[in-house]
């Protein structure tokens, strides 16, 4: 229901700003240094214990004019996310199709522009692995929902959809080229629910912050 409701919530804003939006968009390419984590609670409430993961992203956006120096830039990334296991070299790795919707602020500053900006970001995830350090990688399964036997197994489960918020803060020269910031913070659960098991406080969530660099055409 949650992920439903920040769907809707997601296509609703992107609807209503570019009905307002000016006509004319330019169009540009983004690509960069993603730093993740996985960071949540077990279900008895402790702090996951994981490290930041150095991952990439790479993409396309558009923007349009929404009034002067306003902007929406909803956008298309690929992104890898996932975290290490603190004290040993496991690594899980998961691949996403990212959608951001950003609503930017570029005033003028020298010859180029101040870029500042935040928005919802919706993610649906391709694939994914769980890398032991000891070898003998084992790829990621997707569901909502599991069963107490599948959580035995020793098969990683994630949830398939994402969402949350980003923010970002860069500077882009006379020639179009941009360099920025940007952390975005997962808002839904990924961890899948296993039936007849009491849950807790159990939350695993995506969050990072990375380095990009653009070019608008």
């Amino acid at each position: 229901m949650k992920t439903k409701f920040i769907l809707i919530t997601l296509a609703c804003s992107l609807s209503s700003a570019m009905l307002f939006a000016q006509s004319n968009p330019s169009f540009g390419l983004r690509a960069g240094v993603n730093f993740q984590n996985l960071n949540g609670k077990t279900a008895g409430g402790d702090n996951l214990d994981n490290k930041i993961k150095a991952g990439f992203n790479a993409g396309v956006n558009a923007e349009m004019a929404l009034g002067p120096e306003v902007y929406i830039q909803p956008g298309l990334l690929y992104s890898t996310k996932g975290a290490k296991s603190n004290g040993t070299d496991d690594k899980i790795n998961i691949s996403y199709l990212e959608l951001p919707v950003n609503f930017i602020y570029r005033p003028e500053f020298n010859s180029g522009h101040i870029v500042l900006g935040a928005g919802p970001y919706v993610a649906y995830a391709l694939g994914g692995q769980f890398k032991p350090e000891t070898g003998g990688d084992v790829d990621i399964k997707f569901s909502d929902d599991i069963t107490a036997a599948q959580a035995l197994t020793g098969t990683p489960y994630v949830k398939r959809f994402d969402a949350g918020l980003n923010v970002l803060a860069g500077y882009e020269f006379a020639n179009r080229l941009s360099f920025q910031l940007n952390a975005g913070l997962g808002l839904l659960k990924i961890n899948p629910k296993i039936e007849g098991e009491y849950q807790g406080k159990s939350a695993v969530r995506n969050t990072g912050f990375g380095v990009s660099a653009g070019y608008r055409f």
